[in-house]
């Protein structure tokens, strides 16, 4: 209950109590006023609202992006590199309760990520992350913030899309260091790359259970999509299936590496050696969708073979020559 009481200075003092709580005072110039703000205090307590509220005030931002990482992140796919993302980024807000966080603090965070040379894309992951954060904390953890404050903040604009593709000097260049590096399997994987179009890490969890080379198609059952795909096999891929030696004790294809940042290692070094510059691993994707276009001019069946679920994605890697499109007019 909520009681009054006039001051010498001719002003209203109420004062809630309740059991278990620390009583809760307040002064106002009126008694109106005094009634109006018990009532609101009464109906918070009464719902809870208050008690959430003193504790948002105690919650900093590093607990509920510790508890994300905890309880979210590991359902999802690239959930170490969003541990790494998220780490970074806690590093950053630490010292913020999460009722502090302003978007003008959003806006400063994105301008010094920008400003150290990372790629739009990369700090559009970032505050991506953030956001999810907060979006987490007010709609499932009943956390009563205000608002989300990256929702107020201009994002930067994605203008770092490669249309890098691999000329046919490059190619052999390519391979003949490949084939001269001590990991043997890496010729394998470029090749099956370029004919087939599957991502790295689509390739290094391939199994053997999984290629049927009479029925010309390999089972992919989780992709980056989170959905399941085959993949047809042109008669290039086959035969390359067929040239790599199987281990004896472990099914996966590409058995040699545990995950892409091994491939990425190797490849730098074969790319040094062959003189090749600026070209990723990811590129071979792009040269392989641009060739198949070549085969499958139909953009559905092509995005079936590439896993593409939207076709403005697609388009990134879509670049036929502008030459042939010429003799297709007539």
């Amino acid at each position: 209950m909520a009681s009054f009481s006039k001051t010498k200075f001719d002003t209203y003092r109420v004062q809630v109590r309740r059991s278990g709580i620390p009583s809760i005072s307040q002064t106002f110039k009126t008694k109106e006023q005094a009634l109006i703000w018990a009532r609101k205090i009464e109906y918070e307590l009464d719902t809870g609202i208050y008690l959430s509220k003193e504790n948002t005030e105690r919650i900093t931002f590093a607990e509920l992006a510790t508890r994300y990482i905890n309880e979210v992140s590991p359902k999802k796919k690239g959930a170490k590199q969003e541990t790494y993302r998220l780490s970074k980024i806690i590093r950053e807000f630490k010292d913020f309760r999460m009722h502090q966080i302003k978007s003008m603090h959003i806006a400063t965070y994105r301008d010094m990520l920008l400003k150290q040379g990372y790629a739009p894309a990369s700090v559009l992951n970032d505050l991506s992350l953030i956001s999810q954060v907060f979006e987490m904390s007010i709609k499932e953890w009943g956390i009563p913030l205000s608002n989300n404050p990256c929702r107020n903040i201009k994002k930067p604009k994605v203008t770092n899309q490669r249309s890098r593709t691999l000329t046919k000097e490059e190619e052999a260049l390519l391979l003949h260091y490949a084939t001269l590096s001590k990991a043997k399997l890496l010729p394998h994987l470029i090749k099956i790359a370029l004919e087939t179009g599957m991502r790295l890490g689509e390739l290094l969890s391939l199994t053997w259970n999984h290629v049927y080379l009479d029925r010309r198609f390999a089972y992919l059952p989780d992709t980056k999509n989170g959905t399941s795909r085959s993949v047809p096999l042109s008669s290039k891929a086959i035969q390359e299936f067929g040239n790599i030696k199987r281990h004896p004790d472990n099914n996966r294809i590409f058995w040699t590496w545990t995950h892409n940042r091994a491939v990425q290692n190797v490849w730098q070094r074969v790319c040094i050696k062959a003189g090749i510059d600026n070209l990723h691993f990811h590129d071979l994707r792009h040269e392989a969708t641009t060739r198949l276009s070549e085969k499958l001019p139909n953009i559905l069946e092509l995005s079936s073979v590439t896993g593409h679920k939207d076709l403005r994605m697609l388009k990134r890697y879509y670049h036929p020559k502008a030459e042939e499109l010429a003799l297709k007019l007539g």
